[in-house]
C-alpha cells in the first residue's frame, strides 16, 4: 500500500513553517493518540502523523523528501531507527500526562474545601455591624476513629496493591514501545491504605457531617455583595491537613427612607412652599438620631445639603461617609378658602402653580424620625 503525501497527512502546504508543521502535528496527535482515541485505526493514523512530523520538522530530511518523495532508498522514512531519538514523543507525553512535573503525594496533607454562607442583614445592621452566630453544615473529623476510618482498636493497613503509594503503574503498548503510566490505585482510591474493619460512625470515611455553630463579628460598614473570610471554618482537611475557610457573603436589605451609595447616605426631606420661600430650621433624621438643619430663604426644590460624617463608617476603619439631604417642595392638601385665595393671588402675581403630594411620602419621613 502506497504512503500518503506527508503534507496531506498533516494538512499543511509545502511552504509551511516549522511552527505551522508542529502546530498541525500537535492537533492531530491529540486526536489520534491511542490513550484518547479508541477507534480501531487510531493507532495507525497516529503512527502516520508521527512519521510525517518526523520528516517535515527536520530541515534536512524535509529537503530530501521534497526532492525524492517516498522513493529515495536511503531515506528510511518511518522514523525512529535503532539508536535514534523519539523526536516529538515528549510533546505527546506533555499533552496527556503533564510532562516532567512532579506528582502530588496522595497520602500527603490536603487542605479541606472552602464553604460559603449567605447572611441577610437589615440596613442598619450593615451600617453599625453586629455580633451574631450562624449554623452551617460541614464535614468534621470523626471523633470515634480520630479520622482514621478504622474501627476503634484497629488501624488501616498498607495497601498491598500499590504498597502504600496510592498509585499503580499501568503498562501500555504504543508505536514507540511499552510506556509505563502512573494512575490512582483503584483498590485504595489513592489513600495507600486499606481498612478491613470500618468505623461504624463514619463508615470508614474518617469524616462525619455535622451542623456547626460559629460566632461571626460583622464589621461596621459592610455593604451588599461584599464577603468576609472566617479562617479555618470550612471543611476538615485530609491526612492531617488544615481545614478550609468559610466565606460569608452579605445580602443587605434596602431602607424605606435612606439610600446608600458606598459610604454616603442619601435621603429626601419634604418642605412646604413657605419654608423654602422664607427659610426655616428643620430636624433631619440621620443614622444616629435627629439633627437640626438650617434652610436658607429662597431654597429651590432639588437643592442638596451635605451633613459631613453622618454617613456609613468605612468597613476598614478609614473614616466615615456623609449624608446628603435633598429638598422636595410639597403642596399641602385641604386648604381653607382663605388659604386658597392667598394662593390664587400669589399665582396671579408670580405665574406659579401647585402639585399635590402623596401621603405615603410623609409617612416614610415620620418613620425615619422614629428611628425605624
Amino acid at each position: 500500500m502506497s504512503k500518503r503525501d506527508y503534507y496531506e497527512v498533516l494538512g499543511v502546504d509545502q511552504n509551511a513553517s516549522v511552527d505551522e508543521v508542529k502546530k498541525a502535528y500537535r492537533k492531530l496527535a491529540r486526536t489520534y493518540h491511542p490513550d484518547v482515541n479508541k477507534e480501531a485505526d487510531a493507532e495507525a493514523k497516529f503512527k502516520e502523523v508521527k512519521e510525517a512530523y518526523d520528516v517535515l520538522s527536520d530541515p534536512q530530511r524535509k529537503a530530501q523528501y521534497d526532492q525524492f518523495g517516498h522513493t529515495d532508498p536511503n531515506q528510511g522514512f518511518g522514523g525512529g531507527g535503532a539508536g535514534g531519538d523519539f523526536g516529538g514523543f515528549n510533546d505527546i507525553f506533555d499533552m496527556f500526562f503533564g510532562g516532567g512535573g512532579g506528582r502530588r503525594n496522595p497520602n500527603g496533607p490536603r487542605q479541606g474545601a472552602d464553604l460559603q454562607y449567605t447572611m441577610t442583614l437589615e440596613f442598619k445592621e450593615a451600617v453599625f455591624g453586629k455580633d451574631t452566630e450562624i449554623e452551617i453544615p460541614r464535614e468534621e473529623t470523626c471523633n470515634t476513629c480520630s479520622g482514621s476510618g478504622a474501627k476503634p482498636g484497629t488501624k488501616p493497613e498498607t495497601c498491598s496493591h500499590c504498597q502504600g503509594s496510592g498509585q499503580l503503574n499501568v503498562e501500555q503498548n504504543t508505536p514507540f514501545g511499552r510506556v509505563v503510566n502512573r494512575r490512582v490505585c483503584n483498590h485504595c482510591e489513592g489513600t495507600g491504605k486499606m481498612i478491613k474493619e470500618k468505623c461504624s460512625t463514619c463508615s470508614g470515611k474518617g469524616k462525619v457531617r455535622k451542623r456547626k455553630k460559629i460566632s461571626v463579628k460583622v464589621p461596621a460598614g459592610i455593604d451588599h455583595g461584599q464577603q468576609m473570610r472566617v479562617s479555618g471554618q470550612g471543611e476538615a482537611g485530609a491526612n492531617g491537613g488544615p481545614a478550609g475557610d468559610l466565606y460569608v457573603v452579605f445580602n443587605v436589605k434596602s431602607h424605606e427612607f435612606f439610600e446608600r451609595d458606598g459610604e454616603d447616605i442619601y435621603c429626601e426631606m419634604p418642605l412646604t412652599f413657605t419654608q423654602v420661600a422664607l427659610g426655616d430650621e428643620i430636624e433631619v433624621p440621620t443614622l444616629t438620631g435627629k439633627i437640626k438643619l438650617k434652610i436658607p430663604a429662597g431654597t429651590q426644590t432639588g437643592t442638596n445639603f451635605r451633613l459631613r460624617g453622618k454617613g456609613v463608617p468605612n468597613v476598614h476603619g478609614r473614616g466615615q461617609g456623609d449624608q446628603h439631604v435633598k429638598v422636595r417642595v410639597v403642596t399641602p392638601k385641604n386648604l381653607s378658602e382663605k388659604e386658597k385665595d392667598i394662593m390664587r393671588e400669589f399665582a396671579e402675581t408670580h405665574g406659579g402653580h401647585t402639585i399635590e403630594e402623596q401621603d405615603s411620602f410623609f409617612s416614610k419621613v415620620k418613620r425615619a424620625f422614629k428611628g425605624e
